[in-house]
């Protein structure tokens, strides 16, 4: 496993739109373990493709310190009410902002292997999977700061 290097602001690659992932093969699961490996050691709780430079639609969350979710071609397919709360991201340092984002959501996505999960989710573990899903559109937290923190 490789630590690779976080692509930051004001690199125009974080703006792109990722694209779905269809092979699921040994180099997809090299590429999962090395972001889980740089979002540890960069003491993060989320890491989006896009952030270590690579245009796929594959991202990572652990909130917890021990479950790792491996999410590949993740789709929020429900979501509701409302939560705001501070925000930071690791291709945005020494930056924090106040976002709303749903309170419950529902996402499905694929592992590492191709094989569909869905996820229901509310709270702050949410808002990571959210947070990590808009990356691959382009999308940053900063977009949505309703107050800098």
């Amino acid at each position: 496993m490789a630590l690779r290097n976080i692509v930051t602001i004001p690199n125009n690659l974080l703006r792109e739109k990722s694209r779905e992932v269809t092979e699921f093969n040994e180099s997809l699961g090299q590429l999962i373990d090395d972001m889980i490996d740089t979002m540890f050691r960069a003491d993060g709780v989320g890491l989006a493709a896009p952030q270590v430079g690579i245009l796929r639609r594959i991202c990572v969350v652990c909130v917890d310190g021990k479950t790792v979710y491996e999410l590949v071609n993740p789709v929020i397919v429900k979501q509701s009410g409302e939560q705001v709360g501070p925000e930071g991201c690791l291709s945005v340092p020494g930056r924090h902002g106040i976002v709303c984002r749903p309170r419950k959501i529902v996402v499905e996505a694929q592992d590492r292997t191709g094989k569909k999960h869905t996820y229901k989710l509310e709270g702050f573990i949410a808002v990571a999977f959210c947070h990590e899903i808009d990356h691959l559109d382009g999308t940053l937290y900063i977009d949505k700061v309703i107050e800098e923190a």
